[in-house]
């Protein structure tokens, strides 16, 4: 069992993109900074905003990467080498259509599932998937060729934000069990009924 030693947020960089689906990764990261009190700079070497600080007693990184979305692991991959982080040891937040916005789910390893930036970071780790991902709902159009504008071009609903924002405030014990790697416990309070 790992603990967290990296937890990374995906989305695409820039204003026009900040609240659209496709950053609600970039978004849970921000929000955690926020909280937390860890401030992220902007970093060339590592393609992101990086920030380190502690958070419940773990000593813990923040990365929303600056590249575009299919390219987030040439920043995660980076990172992770340069610090000598197993990909064991990171979580991976990002936007998830399987899921109702505000549904928050817990995986650990895999495949890309057809997600842009899950290929990359599995590509930037040279293969290695068994890194954890924070999967985060956020509905889909109902119509495969509405996808791309319904994540990257529409803006998010004030009531999807609402709902993100709610799933993002966990309980301290919950972050606390996500960053001990305790994933069971975690997962069995993200998705208990009436959770989420």
């Amino acid at each position: 069992m790992s603990a967290i030693r990296l937890i990374a947020g995906l989305g695409n960089p820039g204003p026009r993109y900040e609240v659209t689906r496709h950053n609600a990764g970039a978004n849970f990261v921000w929000y955690l900074s926020r909280r937390f009190g860890i401030s992220l700079s902007e970093n060339g070497k590592f393609q992101g905003f990086l920030g380190r600080g502690d958070v419940l007693g773990h000593d813990l990184r923040m990365l929303v990467p600056t590249t575009f979305m299919n390219l987030s692991g040439d920043s995660v991959g980076a990172l992770a080498r340069f610090y000598k982080i197993e990909s064991a040891e990171i979580l991976v937040a990002y936007d998830e259509m399987a899921f109702e916005p505000g549904q928050l789910r817990l995986k650990s390893g895999g495949g890309d599932n057809g997600h842009n930036g899950i290929r990359s970071v599995i590509e930037g780790m040279a293969g290695q998937r068994d890194f954890h991902r924070l999967r985060i709902g956020v509905g889909h159009p109902g119509d495969r060729n509405q996808v791309t504008a319904y994540l990257t071009s529409q803006r998010m609903p004030e009531v999807e934000r609402e709902a993100l924002e709610e799933a993002f405030a966990m309980p301290d014990a919950v972050v606390d069990a996500l960053l001990s790697g305790d994933f069971q416990k975690a997962m069995n309070a993200m998705h208990a009924p009436g959770e989420q």
